[in-house]
């Protein structure tokens, strides 16, 4: 019986791809699928895929043109027969005992999602991140925890994180979930992990860093921030609210667009009403708060070295 799946998205990653390859397929969990998806890359990766497949039966991988990181997992989805399922960034790196000792606590617990730490790999030229993915020292190993009660204890303390490769989750559980990524958009943990988390009253965590990830100029989190950021963030909230307003789903908004606004102060001045007006028309402005819509179109863009 193959213990767990993991989806690996891919696009333009033949720097990294050996070295993320190597460190799954050397896990001391060997019951394991590797399922990746090229999601039309235009370097080397089909072939490093081809390379690797031909040597472990464990990898498979398929075709599909350009259509975005969710549309790659959840065509990956589809073919994932492990009992668990690894969602991994194609430049990532993972500690070699992670998924075993993920599977034989999730099998103890009888957990629906398992989460752990991460450490931050930064490449030069990429922007720096203000956050990191520590969060496990604000709760208890060995203890349930319902997802509201964790997001709610996250939000409290600003370290809620919504990456999915922070995540080990039972694949029943996704299954009854029916839960896919949205496609089509840029940030599409938030919404994928948020609802992930709201369903389930079985979230146990490990006080392990087991993934070290990779923080690139080219990357969604090294890259510019853009309209498009705020425009999915938007996108987030709109399907987050419609799948429960409540209380908890308002706090997440509020936490997010907050920020997301307050960072929007780097977007130039000409891309700025628009995003503000959809804000404004969808009822978020009492998420953004006065001191985030001041920043936002007062606070100067740094200038650019030249």
């Amino acid at each position: 019986m193959i213990k767990v799946s993991i989806i690996l998205p891919i696009y333009n990653v033949e720097p990294y791809l050996r070295e993320t390859l190597d460190s799954l397929l050397n896990q001391t969990l060997r019951d394991i699928e590797v399922i990746a998806v090229n999601d039309g890359s235009a370097d080397r990766s089909e072939e490093i895929l081809r390379e690797y497949q031909a040597a472990d039966s464990r990898l498979t991988y398929y075709n599909q043109n350009n259509q975005g990181q969710s549309a790659a997992r959840n065509h990956a989805l589809q073919y994932a027969s492990g009992k668990y399922i690894y969602f991994m960034d194609a430049d990532d790196v993972l500690d070699p005992c992670a998924l075993k000792r993920c599977y034989d606590y999730s099998e103890q617990m009888n957990a629906d999602i398992v989460f752990f730490d991460g450490d931050i790999m930064q490449e030069e030229g990429a922007a720096p991140l203000t956050w990191n993915y520590k969060r496990t020292h604000m709760v208890e190993e060995h203890r349930c925890y319902g997802g509201e009660e964790l997001m709610n204890l996250m939000l409290d303390k600003m370290k809620y994180n919504c990456v999915v490769w922070l995540l080990f989750i039972r694949k029943d559980y996704l299954d009854f979930t029916h839960l896919k990524f949205y496609e089509g958009i840029i940030h599409e943990d938030e919404l994928f992990t948020a609802i992930l988390m709201l369903r389930s009253n079985a979230i146990y965590c490990l006080k392990e860093s087991y993934v070290k990830h990779r923080v690139r100029s080219a990357s969604t989190m090294g890259a510019r921030y853009s309209k498009r950021n705020i425009n999915c963030y938007l996108t987030v909230i709109d399907e987050l609210l419609r799948f429960q307003n409540s209380s908890i789903t308002r706090k997440y908004a509020r936490y997010t667009l907050s920020k997301v606004f307050y960072t929007g102060h780097l977007l130039p001045f000409r891309e700025k009403p628009r995003v503000f007006l959809r804000a404004v028309f969808s009822g978020y402005l009492r998420f953004i708060g006065l001191k985030s819509t001041l920043v936002f179109w007062l606070k100067r863009r740094p200038s650019v070295s030249r």
